[in-house]
C-alpha cells in the first residue's frame, strides 16, 4: 500500500514542519518543499506506468503519437505549474503563485492550438456544404 507510505511521509513531515516553523521558518519551508519533491519522486514511476500504458493503447488504435504526446506535455504543464503554485503559496507568495498558474495556462493553450485546430477541420469536414 503505497498510499500508506505517502501519508506517513506527510504526516512526519507535518510535525518537523510545525515544530520548525517556529525556530526556524526558512528550515520548514524547505522541508516542505523537499517532503513535495520527494512524494512527487515516488510517483514517477507509477507515472512512467500510466504513459506508457497509454501509449500502447494509442499504437494499437492507430493514433498518431504526435497527439499523445502533446496531451502528455499539456498534463506536465499542469503538475508542474501546480506545484510550482503550491510552493509558492507555502511561501506566502499568492500574487507569484497566480502568475505561475496563468503560466502554465498559457502554455497548455499554446500546446493545445494545433489539436484543437484539427478538430475544427474535422468537424468542417463533416458538416455539409
Amino acid at each position: 500500500m503505497e498510499i500508506i507510505q505517502v501519508v506517513g511521509i506527510g504526516l512526519m513531515s507535518t510535525i518537523l514542519i510545525l515544530v520548525l516553523k517556529e525556530q526556524k521558518p526558512m528550515f520548514a519551508f524547505l522541508l516542505a518543499t523537499a517532503t513535495g519533491i520527494l512524494i512527487f519522486l515516488f510517483l514517477i514511476g507509477k507515472i512512467g506506468m500510466i504513459l506508457s500504458t497509454l501509449e500502447r493503447v494509442a499504437e494499437s488504435s492507430g493514433m498518431e503519437m504526435i497527439y499523445l504526446k502533446t496531451v502528455f506535455k499539456i498534463i506536465g504543464i499542469s503538475y508542474i505549474a501546480e506545484f510550482g503554485a503550491q510552493v509558492v503559496r507555502d511561501a506566502g507568495q499568492e500574487s507569484i503563485a497566480s502568475k505561475i498558474e496563468l503560466a502554465g495556462k498559457v502554455l497548455i493553450m499554446v500546446l493545445a492550438v494545433p489539436i484543437i485546430s484539427i478538430i475544427i477541420e474535422t468537424v468542417m469536414k463533416l458538416l455539409p456544404a
